[in-house]
């Protein structure tokens, strides 16, 4: 049987697109370009201005010379639900569907662009290798974006086999369930299987997306969710446990036991963009604080009646955790600030605030010495 958008007989339960996530939401955003005779499909798969598009009749290759917008944030990503040519030769991606999520970070680029990693992901699995020393400012900063994107994170700790000692994996979990509040951390090796089920049960019949650094083990992850080698793995260095790319594309996959997963190329920065919100959940715990200090202004520096620097002080909150939030604050204030005209202006008056009371305050020293 062929099925078509506009075909009754494809409903979401029984659609071919179904295992790559296809619902009843997706139907409904798709019924203007079924009339329009246009063909859904999910991008698997996007390369030099091209991308690979699973459709009702099968994988098909297209191009996206039709949605080429000027904000670099809307571009056709893995991930994107689309609209594409029935037929023709080439095809094209004819308009993206609206995303439900999107995980961006900042590029390294001085243009202070967004740049979109994956789009309609439910999990962000965030890997962190056990080879080495935990970062767990890194860490912070994947979870910022990962809240940010819309998505559910997941922390999954892996080469634990690479940590024999049961005791010592725990603590290392209780460390990263500390920095992570409201997020569940898994130890999982792929070598022995430990964790391997529970974090498919985990991911079971959603979209998922794969993050980390290079020689997190990702792929080596990807490929004990798949149940067979898919990607292709590479050694890390023993001296400083890192990796070279072997993912170079973000290539989306049907899991066996129901959903899809994307895997991502090794991100060797992770800018936030506009991530406020994101920042402020990775921190929930100091923006609780926050809400019991005297000022509702309160910057937690030297201010009286301030609650954060109480927990400070009484060592209920770490100081590499709140030094960690300020680093993250001020970074996200100016990555906006970049792109916001109205915030710019208003760093500046503050700035211009802040100087002129210093300089009021040092006028007043200088006139009680005299």
């Amino acid at each position: 049987m062929s099925f078509s958008a506009a075909s009754p007989e494809a409903s979401s339960a029984s659609h071919p697109l179904a295992p790559y996530g296809w619902d009843e939401g997706w139907e409904a955003e798709f019924t203007p370009y079924a009339a329009q005779g246009l063909l859904p499909g999910r991008v698997v798969r996007v390369d030099r201005g091209q991308c690979d598009v699973v459709t009702p009749g099968g994988t098909v290759r297209a191009d996206t010379e039709f949605v080429v917008p000027r904000d670099p944030l809307k571009v056709v990503c893995t991930g994107d639900w689309v609209a594409v040519d029935p037929g023709g030769d080439p095809r094209y991606v004819r308009t993206l569907l609206p995303r439900r999520t999107a995980f961006v970070r900042s590029t390294s680029s001085k243009r202070s662009e967004g740049q979109i990693l994956a789009a309609n992901v439910d999990h962000a699995i965030i890997a962190v290798p056990l080879a080495v020393e935990l970062d767990l400012g890194r860490i912070e900063r994947f979870l910022a974006l990962a809240w940010e994107s819309g998505a559910q994170p997941l922390v999954v700790l892996t080469k634990a086999d690479l940590v024999p000692d049961a005791t010592g994996l725990s603590y290392l979990v209780d460390d990263v369930e500390t920095t992570a509040p409201g997020v569940q951390v898994l130890a999982v090796s792929a070598a022995t299987g430990e964790g391997v089920d529970v974090l498919s049960a985990v991911v079971s019949g959603s979209t998922s997306v794969l993050l980390g650094i290079s020689g997190a083990g990702k792929s080596t992850l990807a490929n004990a969710l798949l149940g067979e080698d898919v990607m292709e793995v590479r050694a890390t260095r023993e001296v400083d446990g890192k990796g070279r790319h072997t993912t170079t594309t973000r290539n989306l996959l049907v899991l066996p036991g129901g959903g899809v997963l994307i895997d991502t190329p090794g991100l060797r920065g992770v800018g936030l963009w506009d991530a406020g919100q994101g920042v402020g959940q990775v921190f929930a715990e100091i923006e609780e604080l926050a809400e019991e200090c005297r000022f509702h202004d309160c910057a937690h520096g030297s201010e009286p009646g301030c609650a954060v620097l109480a927990a400070l002080e009484d060592g209920s909150l770490p100081e590499r955790r709140l030094e960690s939030y300020r680093k993250l604050l001020r970074e996200n204030q100016r990555i906006v600030a970049k792109t916001d005209a109205r915030l710019r202006a208003e760093i500046r008056r503050d700035w211009r605030l802040k100087g002129a009371e210093g300089r009021a305050a040092m006028e007043a020293k200088r006139g009680r010495i005299r």
